[in-house]
Order: structure tokens, then C-alpha cells, then sequence
């Protein structure tokens, strides 16, 4: 009997997943595997919450798979080790793996290979499995990758995405596999109280409800922090729950100002793959250095960690953080700025932070998310200070976020929540919240001096 394996990432899914179906196709049996990678803990990326919703993620696959007649084999230590020991117990001829773009990724990759070929095994690596179009698949002339988004998103838009793969309809086991037990999210701790639930199952019923309503609306009410007019799907993209290529796919075929506008947002996802897969060393580097002496500020960070920074959207965001392990697209980019901008902290404090926090802590896109905003990655206007106050007033004019999150205001009118510090008497004595850490126009002007702007 020949045999295969399909080495599970960040694909977490048996629909459209090109490493399942081609493993599947190469051979009688296939293997599905899941190492619980002790790299990852070593790095401190296994955080509570993205190894919680992990957990979610690997009963659905495994459940998928048992409909299917197989199951999903878990194995534990370092990943290489661990393939080519199952490779050696079954007599797997190929190793099917989707690409990745983090220098660990592609370290683990060269191994594997290196490893497999030692006991007569070919690795299949499949791109366009974690994004919708594979790094490397557009590029401008005489580089390896777009440094701007504007021309990239011309190129993506115009390639197309590939087509939608069924779930296979059998997967075969071979007899005699032993597996480990499968994590449990309620073995976690630490968790945010109000973490998402993961998996395959939850993620294709919110894509498709996402996409038969609330998807119409995105184009006009994606900064709408109140509304929460976004899709949420981030979580599932990341663990590879749904598929990018088929969420563009289905996406298009809705059409119209929402999906057009949700697209994009979607292509920003492949940009970031393409930037870290050619520059690996801007997950923690400036890609684009403007020679910051950044300030230590650590209680200053502290407080911005904690949502007690005495600004109420700044504060509210990071506490949506705390409780949910997301925080809205819009949220994201202001405390962005205003660690690394208004407080001059280095950007990797504020991008190590998301990390321990943000269930779709994703390497790419966080990181290169947090440069953009810092002012040292991919933005063409590199010095850009988000104000957030009039971002309060023109994201959430009537603060409605701001109380959700930050309660001990919620009973100041709408012209006053942005600006609390305005307050006079005994209306500010009796708020138990903090007087601002900074003055917005001494910040703003530190920051250019900082720059050699002013």
C-alpha cells in the first residue's frame, strides 16, 4: 500500500486545502499530522489564546476527518524529528506541506526536505494553501517583491485566484498509526474571557453569513468601531480554517462596493506575505529604517498595555484586546500610532504585546502592520500621526465603543467622552480615570523632532 502525509500548518481545514486533497490523490492511504511543535513554544508563540483556539481548530479537523473515514494523527516535539519518524513507521513515499514566508517556515522547510530525501521521501510544498495568491506569484520588474500596495493590489487583482478544491470524499488511514491525544482548549490558561470559538465548522458558517448580509454594508462601515461592521473571519484565516482563495472567490462572485472594498482588504494580507517571504528579517528588523533612538517609556507602555492611558478610544481598544484577544482593524492602527508616534516606543514592544494577546497574532500581518504605523515599513507617508481624538470623534462620534469598553465613563455626554480631561469640579474627581499620559501637541512635536522633521 502506498502511503502519504499531509502535514498540517496553518491549514487547518478539509475544504479547499490543496495539501489534503493532493496527499490524498498521491497515494492509497494518507497520514493528516498535527505536531504540537515545541519550537513554537520555545519562541513564545504558542500564546494562551491562540493555543486555545488552536485546540478548537484540531478537534473540528480531526472531527471532518472521521467523516471521512480517517482521523487526524497528533504527534509532539520538533517538527522535522517528528514527520520523519511517522514517514519512517509508515513507509510514506511524499510529504505534502503548505508554504510559509517566516524565517522559521522556511528554516523547517529545508530541513524537512534535507530530512525526508535521507529516507526516500519527497516534501510537496503547495503554495496559495495560507493566502490567496502564493508570494512571489506577481512581482515588479527586477525585484523579488512590491514594496508599495498600490501597484501590488493592480497586479493581484488582475492575476485571479485559483479554483475552489472539494473536501475529499474518503480519507484512508493506514492501520496502526498511533497518534497522541488531541489538546483541550479547557486545559488552557490564561485565556481571554471572551476568546472566539475556533475550527473549521465556525469559520465556514461565519464566512457564509458574513457573506449573504453584513458583506453589502463593509464598504461604507469598516471604521465603524461601535457597529462592528467587520467580518471577524481574521481568526480563521490565520489558523487556516477557511481558505483566502475562496473567500476572494465567493467574495467576488457577491460583487459590489462591499466585496470590492473586503477584497482589497484581503490582498493587504497577501502584500505582507510577499514583503516577510522576500524579506524574512522584518519580522522583528525596520524594513525601512529612520534611524529611531526610541524612548524606554515603560511604564508609559504599561499603561498602554493596560487601557489606562488616560485617552478613551486608545484605552478602550486595548482593553477590547484584554477581553477578546481582537481588537477592530481601526483600534489596531490607532494604539499603533500612539505607542510608537505619540509615546515614541519601539514598535516591536507594541507588536510583542498583539503577539502574547491577538488570537490571530499573525507574523506577517502583525508585524508588518506595526511597521507600517511606526512609520519604518511599507507606508508612503511614513509620519503620519493618528490624532485620537478626532479619531474618536469621527470613528465613534457618539461613544458608544468608548463605553463599552471603558465603563467608568459612560455616563458623560457624547461631546464630552473624547475629552474627559475637560471636565472640571466635582465631575472629574469623581471619574476613576487617569488624566492623559501625554499632551497630544508636546508628543506630536517630540516625534518630528525625533524624525528631523522640525
Amino acid at each position: 500500500m502506498t502511503v502519504s502525509v499531509a502535514l498540517f500548518t496553518s491549514d487547518l481545514r478539509v475544504h479547499d486545502n490543496p495539501v489534503l486533497r493532493a496527499a490524498v490523490d498521491d497515494a492509497e492511504a494518507v497520514v493528516p499530522l498535527f505536531v504540537r511543535d515545541e519550537g513554537i513554544h520555545r519562541t513564545g508563540f504558542d500564546a494562551p489564546n491562540r493555543r486555545a483556539f488552536l485546540a478548537d481548530c484540531l478537534a473540528d479537523v480531526d472531527a471532518g476527518l472521521r467523516r471521512r473515514g480517517g482521523r487526524l494523527v497528533v504527534r509532539e516535539g520538533a517538527v522535522v524529528a517528528a514527520a520523519r519518524d511517522l514517514v519512517v513507521e509508515t513507509g510514506a513515499r511524499s510529504l505534502h506541506i503548505a508554504g510559509g514566508v517566516s524565517g522559521y517556515a522556511m528554516r523547517r522547510e529545508e530541513r524537512l526536505r534535507r530530512e525526508l530525501a535521507a529516507v526516500g521521501c519527497t516534501l510537496r510544498v503547495h503554495d496559495a494553501v495560507v493566502t490567496a495568491l502564493p508570494p512571489g506569484r506577481v512581482v515588479p520588474a527586477g525585484r523579488d517583491h512590491f514594496a508599495v500596495f498600490t501597484p501590488y493590489f493592480r497586479r493581484w487583482e488582475a492575476e485571479g485566484v485559483r479554483g475552489t478544491l472539494d473536501a475529499p470524499r474518503t480519507v484512508r488511514l493506514p492501520e496502526g498509526v498511533r497518534s497522541g491525544p488531541l489538546p483541550e482548549r479547557t486545559r488552557v490558561t490564561g485565556v481571554s474571557p471572551g476568546l472566539a470559538r475556533g475550527g473549521e465548522s465556525t469559520g465556514r458558517r461565519l464566512l457564509s453569513s458574513w457573506l449573504r448580509g453584513p458583506l453589502a454594508d463593509y464598504g461604507t462601515g469598516q471604521d465603524d468601531l461601535a457597529g462592528d461592521a467587520t467580518s471577524r473571519l481574521s481568526p480563521y484565516l490565520h489558523f487556516g480554517c477557511v481558505s483566502a482563495a475562496e473567500t476572494v472567490g465567493r467574495a467576488r462572485q457577491r460583487g459590489g462596493p462591499g466585496a470590492d472594498a473586503f477584497v482589497r482588504q484581503l490582498a493587504w494580507r497577501d502584500f505582507h506575505h510577499q514583503v516577510l517571504a522576500a524579506r524574512p528579517d522584518a519580522a522583528w528588523e525596520d524594513y525601512r529604517t529612520r534611524h529611531d533612538h526610541w524612548r524606554p517609556g515603560e511604564d508609559e507602555a504599561e499603561a498602554w498595555r493596560a487601557g489606562r492611558t488616560g485617552y478613551p478610544l486608545v484605552d478602550a481598544a486595548m482593553r477590547q484586546l484584554a477581553y477578546e484577544g481582537w481588537m477592530h482593524n481601526r483600534g489596531r492602527m490607532l494604539v499603533a500610532s500612539f505607542l510608537t508616534k505619540t509615546l515614541y516606543v519601539d514598535w516591536r514592544v507594541g507588536a510583542r504585546h498583539f503577539l502574547d494577546l491577538l488570537v490571530d497574532g499573525d507574523l506577517a500581518n502583525n508585524q508588518l502592520n506595526w511597521q507600517w504605523m511606526a512609520g519604518t515599513g511599507t507606508d508612503t507617508r511614513p509620519n503620519r500621526v493618528l490624532n485620537p481624538v478626532v479619531q474618536g470623534k469621527r470613528f465613534d462620534p457618539r461613544g458608544t465603543y468608548v463605553r463599552r469598553w471603558v465603563p467608568e465613563l459612560e455616563d458623560l455626554a457624547d461631546g464630552e467622552i473624547h475629552e474627559p480631561w475637560k471636565l472640571s469640579g466635582p465631575r472629574r474627581s469623581a471619574l476613576d480615570y487617569p488624566e492623559p499620559l501625554v499632551d497630544l501637541a508636546e508628543a506630536r512635536a517630540r516625534f518630528e523632532r525625533a524624525r528631523g522633521l522640525g
